[in-house]
């Protein structure tokens, strides 16, 4: 397998914006990890003699969903990521994650650099992403993911108004004490709903007789639903359900879905570009369940605009066969960073202009930003 896309003339980088901004969610968005209100982002502006490049760093501000966190992934750019990119006279986004390499890790702000460099690259020569990805659709499918609620009413009310959205698809949080019984009453309301839950690890191998209920409700998968290093578990506990199922924060690379598909530890695999280290890397894990026979759907990380273009771009290679959680902005922000991504019968449509294809609203960015730092050579 090779990187995907032309070759391109690389830049000269000169500067790196890191910029934090806070940005409040339209609802709380609980997890079996914990409950987001407002989102604290890093975006990662790189300023090289061709113009700007923009990206968002997933990390999450505490070391819950992985091991990385904002602080941290500010902190580990400015002092072991951009020196060592600076030192390089030319750089390209594929040279990225081999100057990076002696850096153990961090793949969450590897993959924001890495995005912000191709994105310069990909603008100065006036290729979108998807192109250079090889996006195939110009648009893609939909689903949303549903936080875990108060009551199932609330949930109930949540799942209709995503489903008077139009998407395509629902995903349910899960932990232990909260999954049966919500996720019945969601399939009793909408019988052909295609639905699927996700445990962000919440469960044990000891689990497995009380997950196998989750077999009578007709889903799509169970995310997720063990410890993100214990692949032999997932593998016997895929041998015990009839629900499919798909990994997320095992799949750190192309090598460990190699191994995971192999051993049977999944059927489908949820690719998070950040998670992975960029999204060359995640092309190469596109690539590896494609020569399986393993469907793909994206995953999301609460994105703004920024990150949300980035993975449509993405989410229209030919193996992303299912739904991800490419939802429109409505459904995270009351105002968007960017001009905001909305749904049309149940599809976003992919950015066609150069790079990621959008940059963030100067007087909207102005006003939630609360601090920048630039580094420079």
């Amino acid at each position: 397998m090779s990187d995907p896309g032309p070759v391109l003339g690389g830049v000269h980088l000169e500067r790196v914006e890191l910029r934090r901004i806070r940005i409040p969610l339209v609802r709380p968005f609980r997890t079996s990890f914990g409950t987001e209100h407002v989102r604290d982002v890093l975006l990662v502006k790189a300023e090289t003699t061709d113009g700007e490049g923009w990206a968002e760093c997933a990390t999450e501000p505490a070391p819950l969903y992985s091991g990385e966190y904002t602080d941290a992934a500010e902190h580990v750019l400015e002092h072991h990521l951009l020196p060592r990119l600076f030192a390089a006279p030319h750089l390209t986004a594929p040279a990225v994650g081999t100057l990076l390499a002696p850096v153990k890790g961090h793949r969450m702000a590897k993959a924001a650099i890495e995005t912000a460099v191709l994105d310069a690259e990909l603008r100065a020569a006036g290729l979108s992403l998807g192109v250079y990805l090889g996006a195939v659709r110009g648009a893609v499918d939909c689903g949303v993911s549903v936080g875990i609620t108060a009551t199932i009413d609330e949930l109930l009310e949540h799942v209709s108004g995503y489903v008077d959205d139009g998407y395509r698809r629902v995903k349910l949080k899960i932990e232990p004490g909260c999954d049966l019984e919500p996720v019945a009453a969601v399939r009793a309301r909408w019988p052909e709903l295609p639905l699927q839950v996700d445990a962000n690890t919440a469960y044990t191998v000891a689990d497995a007789s009380h997950l196998a209920r989750l077999d009578e409700l007709g889903l799509l998968l169970i995310e997720q639903p063990l410890a993100d290093d214990d692949l032999l578990g997932h593998a016997e506990l895929a041998a015990r359900l009839r629900t499919p199922i798909c990994l997320d924060e095992s799949i750190v690379s192309a090598a460990v879905t190699q191994s995971a598909i192999r051993l049977g530890a999944c059927s489908i695999v949820n690719i998070k570009p950040a998670r992975v280290g960029g999204y060359l890397e995640a092309r190469r894990v596109h690539d590896v369940c494609a020569s399986h026979g393993v469907p793909v759907w994206c995953g999301g990380m609460l994105e703004t605009g920024v990150g949300r273009a980035a993975n449509l771009a993405l989410a229209a290679l030919p193996n992303f066969t299912l739904p991800g959680d490419t939802s429109a902005s409505a459904r995270y922000y009351e105002q968007d960073i960017t001009e905001p991504f909305v749904l049309d019968e149940g599809r976003l449509s992919v950015p066609t202009g150069p790079g990621i294809g959008v940059t963030p609203l100067p007087d909207v960015l102005a006003r939630v930003t609360t601090g920048v730092r630039t580094v420079g050579r």
